[in-house]
C-alpha cells in the first residue's frame, strides 16, 4: 500500500465483550462485526485497526482460567478469529486491554496466540499513533475509574471492585438468564451505571416475569395510585370532620347512576384504601431511610460513590496527555460505552462506544409504574484520520435493527410511545491544533 504512517487511518472499536459463562458467549451482533472486518480485508487504504480494550470478557469466564479462556474463545468463535487472521494479512490489527481482557496483559503467551491470527496484542495500557503532523493517544479508560483501575497493570492476581461485580454478578446473570420467561438476564452487562441493576431487575420482573394476570391486576392501580392518594386524604378529612364537601359531592354525583355508580365508588373506596395504608407505611420508612443515610454519611462509612464520573477523569486525563505530549490532538478512549465527542484544550476526546447492546431508562410517565430500559443498538467505529492538515473523526455506523419490537412489551412500547433513544451517532469533528474547532455535543 502507499503513504507514510503519519497519512494512516485508523478504524478504533471497543467494549465488544466476546464471551462468557453460558448465555454470555452468545455475540448479537457478530454478523456485523464479520462484516466490517470483512471491509477491511479488501480495503486500499493505508489503514490500522485499534481495538482498544474489553474486545473480550475474560472476566466472566469462572470455569477456567489462563490460557484456557482463549482455548474457548477459539472452539466457540472459529469464523471470528479466520476473519481476523485475513483481515491482518491486508491491514496492520493492533489490541490494547482493557479491564475485562486485563489476563491479555498479564500472559505473555497471549501475545503468541493472538500474533497467529495476525493480531498484534500491545500489552501496555496505552498506545500512540501518528496522525498527520500530529498524534492520537489510545488507552481503554478503566485506569480512570477507580472501581476498575488496574493498580500493578499486568499482575494475573490484580482484582479491583469492578472484577468481583463481573465474575460473581455478570458471569451469574449469564448461567441463569434462559431460565426466565425471556432470555433477558444476560442483558445485564449492558446496564449501565451499575446502580440501575436492581431497578433494571425490578423492571423486567414487572414488565416480563410477573404472572401477566397479576400484572393487568395492578396495573390500574399502580396508573391510579396519584388520583388515589389524592381520594385517601380527602377521606381521611372527611373521617376528621375537617373538610367533607369532595366526599359527598363525589358520592351524591356517583348515585344518580345505580349499579354502574356503587361499583365506581367501591373501587374509589378500595384505591383510596390501599393508597393511605401506603402513604402510612411509605412515610415513615422514608423519613428512616432519609436519616439512616445521613447518619452513614457522618461517618463516612461510604465515602467514594458507586457511580462513575464518565465525564471529569477523562478530561483530566486527556489535559495531562496532551499537556506531556504537545503533538497529541485526540485521546480516544472506550469503557463507558457512551459514543461522544468533547473539546479540551485544543484537542479531542473520543469515545469509541460499545458494540454491546445499549439500555436507556425511561421514567413512568405516570403512576408507579417501572421504568422502561428501552434496547438500542449503535455499533460504530470511529475513523481517524488526517485531511489538508487538520485531524478528522468520523463515526461509522454499522446498520442493525432495533431490538425492541422482540425484546419489549406491549405495555412498555405504549409506555415509551414518542420517548425511544435518540441513537445518532456524533456529527463529523475536525480540529485544528492552532484554532480548535467545537464539536458537537455528546450524544444521548
Amino acid at each position: 500500500m502507499d503513504g507514510t504512517a503519519d497519512d494512516r487511518v485508523y478504524y478504533v472499536i471497543s467494549d465488544l465483550h466476546i464471551g462468557g459463562d453460558e448465555q454470555l458467549e452468545e455475540v448479537e451482533f457478530l454478523d456485523e462485526l464479520l462484516d466490517f472486518l470483512a471491509r477491511l480485508e479488501t480495503t486500499d487504504e493505508d489503514a490500522e485497526l485499534v481495538i482498544n480494550g474489553d474486545a473480550f470478557g475474560l472476566w466472566e469466564f469462572t470455569g477456567v482460567s489462563g490460557l484456557e479462556k482463549f482455548d474457548v474463545l477459539e472452539e466457540t468463535y472459529p469464523s471470528l478469529f479466520e476473519q481476523l487472521e485475513r483481515t491482518g494479512e491486508n491491514i496492520p490489527i493492533t489490541l490494547v486491554p482493557g479491564n475485562h481482557d486485563h489476563e491479555l496483559a498479564a500472559y505473555d503467551e497471549y501475545v503468541e496466540r493472538f500474533a497467529a491470527y495476525n493480531v498484534d496484542l500491545v500489552q501496555s495500557k496505552s498506545i500512540t499513533r501518528p496522525v498527520g503532523e500530529n498524534a492520537i493517544h489510545f488507552e481503554h479508560g478503566n485506569q480512570q475509574d477507580p472501581n476498575n483501575r488496574i493498580e500493578d497493570w499486568g499482575d494475573t492476581n490484580v482484582t479491583p471492585l469492578g472484577y468481583y461485580y463481573n465474575t460473581l454478578v455478570t458471569s451469574r446473570a449469564g448461567q441463569l438468564s434462559d431460565r426466565g420467561r425471556y432470555n433477558w438476564l444476560k442483558d445485564v452487562q449492558a446496564v449501565t451505571p451499575t446502580e440501575r441493576v436492581p431497578v433494571w431487575m425490578l423492571s423486567k420482573y414487572f414488565y416480563r416475569e410477573m404472572n401477566p394476570l397479576l400484572r393487568y391486576a395492578l396495573v390500574p392501580f399502580l396508573l391510579l395510585f396519584n388520583i388515589s392518594a389524592i381520594l385517601a386524604i380527602l377521606a381521611a378529612l372527611n373521617l376528621l370532620g375537617v373538610w367533607s364537601a369532595p366526599v359527598e359531592t363525589t358520592s351524591s354525583f356517583l348515585g344518580q347512576f345505580g349499579t354502574v355508580g356503587a361499583a365506581i365508588w367501591f373501587l374509589l373506596v378500595v384505591n383510596a384504601s390501599l393508597a393511605g395504608l401506603l402513604l402510612l407505611v411509605g412515610i415513615p420508612l422514608y423519613l428512616l431511610r432519609r436519616d439512616i443515610k445521613k447518619t452513614i454519611n457522618r461517618f463516612g462509612v461510604f465515602e467514594t460513590d458507586l457511580t462513575v464520573d464518565t465525564d471529569t477523569p477523562y478530561r483530566d486525563a486527556a489535559r495531562e496527555v496532551f499537556e506531556e505530549n504537545e503533538d497529541a490532538v485526540v485521546f480516544c478512549y472506550g469503557h463507558t460505552h457512551r459514543p461522544n465527542v468533547r473539546r479540551v484544550n485544543g484537542g479531542l476526546i473520543v469515545n469509541s462506544g460499545t458494540w454491546l447492546k445499549r439500555l436507556h431508562r425511561r421514567d413512568g410517565i405516570i403512576g408507579l409504574l417501572p421504568p422502561v430500559f428501552y434496547p438500542s443498538y449503535q455499533l460504530c467505529a470511529v475513523r481517524i484520520t488526517a485531511e489538508d492538515g487538520q485531524v478528522v473523526v468520523d463515526y461509522e455506523e454499522a446498520q442493525k435493527p432495533s431490538p425492541s419490537p422482540e425484546e419489549l412489551t406491549l405495555t412498555e412500547r405504549l409506555l415509551t410511545l414518542g420517548r425511544t433513544p435518540d441513537t445518532e451517532l456524533p456529527d463529523r469533528t475536525v480540529v485544528e491544533p492552532e484554532q480548535p474547532v467545537t464539536p458537537p455535543e455528546p450524544a444521548e
